[in-house]
């Protein structure tokens, strides 16, 4: 019998995690976890997924889509409108790497104030 295993937490290194986290909260509508501090913030979904973002000394932002500097990690969101979503999170702080390699009517990359890349999708 295979493992069983359940997804709770994921964890995004960056320079400055309450920053980080108050954008994917702002994004995403999760609520803060009461003990995010400095050195560690993190944001709960209401089925228990944690995600968490935690300060490094020297970090290095993912330089997408070369890897000089690897992305380690993509996250991916569906929504529901492609071109609202997309100016929210730009308003919010995103940014958009010229590089685009979904037809723009079903997926969009972007990246967080940190650097590290995520899709949203049309959903």
């Amino acid at each position: 019998m295979p493992l069983q295993m359940k997804l709770a937490a994921i964890t995004l290194d960056c320079p400055d995690p309450p920053a980080l986290a108050e954008f994917y909260q702002q994004a995403t509508g999760l609520e803060p976890h009461p003990n995010s501090d400095a050195d560690f913030a993190g944001l709960n979904r209401e089925d228990g997924l944690f995600i968490g973002f935690q300060r490094v000394d020297d970090y290095r932002a993912p330089l997408w889509p070369g890897q000089s500097v690897p992305q380690q990690l993509h996250l991916c969101f569906y929504v529901a409108d492609l071109d609202e979503a997309e100016a929210l999170l730009l308003e919010l702080g995103a940014g958009k790497p010229d590089h685009q390699p979904h037809e723009a009517a079903r997926a969009r990359v972007l990246t967080d104030p940190a650097g590290h890349p995520f899709c949203i999708c049309r959903g």
